[in-house]
Parts: structure tokens; sequence; C-alpha cells
């Protein structure tokens, strides 16, 4: 047994100690001396327990700072860790791109002039230079093609795939050499020959087709959208239908028979061996529905082939005309072919083309016509050979669309270009009336007032449409424009309804509607559309076009008149307060009063 700790033995028997002077009834009995033992072995190991417990805490603090301790470890290791592969990265050799011209795959057994065994090795271009250089282990030489783009080390050996070139030089391709060389021509009318990239492969290219040339690799990397045609034309599948044009059935009809026969039933046409009508000229007053009329056919005919089992899909190339117009010499003419060549190429895939060159008389006007300049000599000629030239247009159907006929060139009127001429003219009442009944329905907020006295809405917007356009057509003082005055001294009064349009009659409805939002909103008077609505849209509408005169030339007028061949004098507005009196000028052909 240990002893204590000083140095006592607590078990040993404790005998009291015997003065000379004690008696020996003095001395302790020996129940006592036991309890002191017993005293003092107790005393002892309380201490041990207390020296146990804090041993016990010490351990377990020693045991959580050694964990802790780890675990900072564990966290030191792996920043360590990081910054090392951080500060490898950062110190890394950068990787050239290079594009691969072709891969050297050796025959099965085939030596080196060194005596050993030929491995697989790629050709590049880096930076305009030619080399032959080695593959890594994880990239198989067999599956890169001509025109990957690659990665090379520092020691100018393939690691890996790179993203494909994005961006070069727009060119024009010019001819097809073979079938991975292409001819291209760009600024300048510099020529050079490009190789096919692995993206082109297969796509079917030709000539004019706008590509991005990676010069430093000499690859024709993609085909590019024609931008230049995309600023001057629209390409759309249109929505409107004939359904949704009003007061124009005869002219519909006659243009129907014009464009969808010779798209629907070419077999009859080639039976009665009868060539199609290469264009339609559409040719009125403005705003009485030619650009309507022009998207309504490409609709058309798209719904009816695919009512016969065809594709349903028709393109409609909306030209706008004065943009057409560049400053440059030449690229007014170009980009007459880019409009074609668009054309072709959809109706090459299967789709009826409609072509429509709206403002047609700022384009192509009677040569020899032009003031400061005389450009029409070179822009009209571009536009019969395309319509005109040793390559026909199949699927294309070209329609021009002006208020100004007489300028354009009489080659483009001739029979045989724009064969179908169709006069787009003012509504008289009755085509009004279909014009409104577009546009005003019974399933409208009609105010109790329209309502009274009618069986049903639709019979209370009939008799409104018959009112209005009463109101509008009506020969009365307040609808009185022009008096005008014709060489031979004859006077004649013009009413409004001599200028009415299609467009006009929209305006007078969506006047109205809004005159009935504003009273809904304010919560003052009926609730819905009134007859006072349109009368004072009417006249609003009227007041606002009194200036037509100054854009409508005097050969409209008459015409109007019914006077055809007799020249106006003067002209005097009657529709405003002060009557104003004005000759008219004689200006040359094209220019506007």
């Amino acid at each position: 047994m240990q002893e204590s700790a000083g140095g006592e033995d607590p078990w040993k028997e404790i005998v009291p100690p015997r003065s000379a002077s004690s008696r020996p009834d003095e001395i302790e009995a020996p129940g006592e001396t036991e309890i002191l033992r017993l005293r003092r072995r107790i005393d002892h190991l309380e201490r041990i327990e207390r020296a146990h417990a804090e041993t016990k805490e010490m351990l377990e603090n020693s045991a959580e700072m050694n964990r802790k301790l780890e675990e900072t470890l564990k966290k030191a290791r792996k920043e360590i860790q990081a910054l090392r592969d951080e500060l490898i990265r950062l110190t890394t050799p950068p990787s050239s791109y290079a594009v691969v011209l072709s891969s050297n795959i050796p025959p099965s057994g085939a030596m080196t002039l060194r005596g050993v065994p030929a491995e697989p090795s790629v050709d590049v271009v880096v930076a305009g230079r030619k080399m032959r250089v080695m593959a890594d282990k994880g990239v198989d030489p067999e599956d890169l093609r001509p025109g990957d783009t690659v990665l090379l080390n520092e020691a100018f050996n393939v690691v890996g795939r790179a993203p494909e070139e994005r961006m070069g030089e727009i060119m024009t391709l010019k001819e097809i050499l073979s079938p991975d060389r292409l001819l291209v021509t760009g600024e300048g009318g510099v020529d050079r020959v490009t190789l096919l990239s692995p993206g082109l492969a297969g796509r079917e290219l030709s000539a004019g087709d706008p590509l991005l040339i990676d010069l430093r690799s000499g690859f024709a990397l993609e085909r590019v959208p024609k931008s230049e045609v995309g600023q001057v034309v629209i390409e759309e599948i249109p929505d409107v239908t004939f359904e949704e044009i009003g007061g124009l059935d005869e002219e519909l009809e006659m243009v129907r028979d014009a464009v969808e026969l010779p798209v629907l039933h070419p077999e009859l046409y080639a039976r009665f061996r009868l060539s199609p009508p290469k264009g339609v000229l559409l040719y009125g007053p403005p705003g009485c529905g030619k650009t309507l009329i022009a998207k309504a056919v490409a609709n058309s005919i798209g719904r009816r082939m695919a009512e016969r089992g065809g594709d349903a899909r028709s393109y409609f190339l909306h030209v706008k005309g004065p943009e057409l117009l560049n400053k440059y010499v030449g690229e007014s003419e170009r980009q007459i072919r880019e409009v074609f060549s668009r054309a072709r190429e959809k109706a090459r895939e299967g789709y009826p083309v409609i072509v429509f060159f709206d403002e047609m008389d700022s384009l192509f006007r009677t040569r020899g016509s032009g003031v400061s300049s005389d450009m029409e000599s070179t822009i009209v000629p571009q536009f019969l050979a395309e319509i005109d030239g040793v390559e026909r247009l199949q699927n294309v159907i070209v329609i021009g669309a002006s208020n100004r006929q007489d300028l354009i060139d009489p080659a483009i009127l001739r029979p045989g270009r724009l064969d179908v001429k169709i006069r787009i003219d003012r509504p008289d009442r009755k085509k009004a009336q279909a014009i409104f009944r577009r546009y005003l329905t019974g399933d409208l907020p009609l105010a109790p007032s329209l309502l009274k006295g009618s069986s049903s809405p639709e019979e209370a917007v009939l008799t409104l449409i018959d009112r209005v356009s009463e109101e509008m057509y009506a020969e009365t003082p307040e609808n009185r424009f022009l008096e005008v005055t014709y060489a031979g001294g004859e006077k004649e009064v013009l009413y409004f309804k001599d200028f009415s349009s299609g467009a006009m009659i929209a305006g007078i409805v969506s006047r109205a509607k809004q005159t009935a939002i504003k009273r809904s909103l304010s919560a003052s008077g009926e609730d819905g559309l009134t007859r006072e609505d349109f009368s004072r849209a009417v006249r609003r509408e009227f007041q606002e076009n009194e200036d037509l005169p100054n854009t409508t030339n005097p050969d409209d007028w008459a015409r109007i008149s019914g006077r055809k061949d007799e020249r106006i004098a003067s002209v005097k507005t009657l529709a405003s307060r002060e009557a104003r009196e004005r000759p008219v000028e004689t200006l040359p052909v094209g220019h506007y009063l």
C-alpha cells in the first residue's frame, strides 16, 4: 500500500505517546485510537478523490485542446493546399490558341528516322505560323477536325480543346472552288481563298452569302445574316386576313385572281400554257388599304396551301423604299440585288414569297427626271434585270404600292413586268359603311341613348353606322372643303367625302372611343358610345385634315371631279373660317405641292 503524502501510513496503528507523569488510568482507551485512525483514512480518501477529479478534468481539457488543435491543423493544411494551387495556377505559363489544319496519323508499325515508333501529330496554325506539334495523352488527334480551335502549352503541345472563334471579318462568298475551299471577296474588292470550317460543312452556300472569316487561320467560320438587307426589309408572316379589310371586295377579288390562282393551281396554268403575272401594282390615294391588301395576300396564300396539304408558311418581305436609297454609288443597286436574293433563297425552300415595295415612286422614277442626280438610270435597270432577267423568279410575287403611279418609269409598268394594275380608290358611302362594320360591333359598350328604339345591340350599331356615314357624305355647307377653278373658268366645289379614306374612318372610330373612355373615367354623362361621340369625331377629323390639298396633287382632284383633261388654275379652301385662295403652281413631274 502506498504511503500518504506526508510520509506516514494512514493505516498504521496509532499509539499515543506516554508522558513520564502520566498515570495508567489517564491513558486513552483503544476505541478512541481506532476512531482517529479511521478519520485519517477518510481524510486521505477524500484527498485522493479530489486529486482524481482534478486529474480527470485536466485530461478532458487536454483532449478538447488536442481536438481543436487537430481541426486547426487540418484547416491550415487545406488553406496551404489552396494557396499552393492558386500559386501554381497564377504561375502557370499562358496557353496559346491554335487552329487545326490536319491530323497526321501514322500507319501501324511506322518508324521514324531514329528508329523509334512514329507518334500521331497535329498540323496547326498559330498567329499565321504553321507548326507541326504533338498532342497530350488526354487528346486524341483522330478526334480533331480541320478548323477546330485547340490550346497549346508552353512547349507547343496540344493539351485540350478551346471554344470556337466568334470574331473575324465579314466577306462575301464569290465562288465555291471545291467542297472545302471558297473564293471570297472583302472590302475594296480584294479576293482570297479560304477553307471551310466544320461548322459550315454540309450547309448550302450560294454566291453572295456573307461569311465570317478568321483571317489568322484562313477559315470561313459561319454564315451571318444579311444585315444590310435587314435594315430595309421586314421579313414577317402577316396575320392580316381578307375578312379584316372592308369596302374593297372588287379590288380584293382582282388581287386574289392575279396572285393566288397561279400559286394554288400551277397545273392549270401549265395546261393552258399561261404564264402567271410577275407583279401587281396597287395605286391610289394614301390610306385606302394598299399595304393591308399586300399583307392579306401573303396570309391567304399560306392558309390556302395548308388546306391543300402544304406548308402554311408564306413570307412577306416588306421593302421600305426610301431607305434603299444610299449616298454611295452602287449601294442602292446592291441592296436591290440582296432583296431578290433573299426572296429566291426563301422560294427555293418551297415557300411562296411576297416582295412588297412600299412607296414605289420614291425608288423607280422615270429615268431622266432627276434634278440633282440621275440615279434612276441605274436603279430602274437593276430592278428590271431582277424581275425580268435571265434568272426567272419562281414562287416570288412582286407587289408595288404608290399614290403617284405617274412618276414610275414606264418600263416597269409595261405588260410582262407589273402585269396587273389595280386602283384602290377612295371609299364611297356604301364602302365606308363596310369599313365601319369592321370596327363597330354589337359587343362594344353602347350608351342607353344609342340602344333606345333598337331591338338588339347589333341593330343599334347598324343604325349608328348609317347615320354617321350619312353625316360624313352629306353635301352640306359645313362639309364643303375646296372650291376648284379650272383653266376654262369653270368652278366646282369638292366636299370632304371626296377625300375620305379607310384610315380617316379608322381615325374617326378611335376618336369616338377615346371620348367615351374619358367620359367613363370622369363618371360624367352616359357610359358607353353615343351618337354625339361620333359626330364630334367627324368634325374634329375634318378640321385636322384641312391641309389635305398640300399633300395631294392637283391631278388627283381632277380625277375625282371627273375632269381629267382640264388643268386646275386655282384652289380655295372652304373648310376654315377664312377662305384662302392660292394659285396652283406648275411644277416639274415628281414634285408635290
